[in-house]
């Protein structure tokens, strides 16, 4: 029975970048075969409680797609979905996640983490799931993530704010609605109102 179960476990990681125990507990898996699996070099062990088969090349979203799987209320926002969206040119060292005021801090050591705390529709609005390789990432759509770089622009810096805001309007990736809708909701809209008219002058 653990031999058919542990098959099992490496067919669904051959169609899964990343495996989870609650992942495998539909098969009849539990975290300890899943370790088992590992000390067996059937499954390397890619971060706490995350496997791949040993083989298997990065995927494209890695560390986001780690994040999201590692912690589940995690948005990507601000930099990393700047970049996820291949918005301006900045690279970041850190994955940047939003998360509700009150949740708890996670306790990952790797990939390195930049934590926002947002609350209510600053939060909870403007999330798309995008699937990548079977794993899904929480990220912020493009119109919420410049609004909150207005928002945090003393964290990463009105340049780079304008360098996004002027290169996802260039690329037609959102709305002067959508841009005024969570500017609202992100209480920017004063801020960025002049900026805005500025750039469709």
């Amino acid at each position: 029975m653990a031999a058919n179960v542990s098959q099992r476990i490496i067919e669904l990681a051959r169609m899964r970048p990343l495996l989870r125990a609650t992942d495998v507990l539909p098969l009849g898996g539990t975290s300890s075969i899943l370790i088992k699996l590992h000390q067996a070099g059937r499954l390397r062990r890619v971060a706490r409680g995350l496997y791949c088969l040993p083989d298997r090349l990065p995927m494209q979203y890695q560390d986001v797609a780690e994040v999201c799987q590692r912690i589940p209320k995690a948005v990507i926002c601000l930099l990393s979905a700047l970049q996820f969206h291949e918005i301006g040119t900045q690279l970041p060292r850190q994955v940047w996640i939003a998360l509700p005021e009150a949740a708890r801090t996670p306790a990952a050591t790797y990939p390195a983490l930049r934590i926002v705390r947002l609350r209510g529709a600053a939060y909870s609005e403007g999330i798309e799931t995008v699937i990548s390789e079977g794993m899904p990432i929480r990220v912020y759509g493009v119109a919420k993530t410049i609004t909150d770089c207005f928002k945090f622009r003393n964290k990463i810096g009105l340049d780079t704010v304008l360098e996004a805001m002027k290169d996802a309007w260039r690329e037609h990736k959102f709305t002067m609605s959508e841009a005024t809708h969570y500017a609202r909701i992100n209480r920017v809209e004063r801020v960025m109102h002049p900026y805005l008219e500025a750039m469709v002058a």
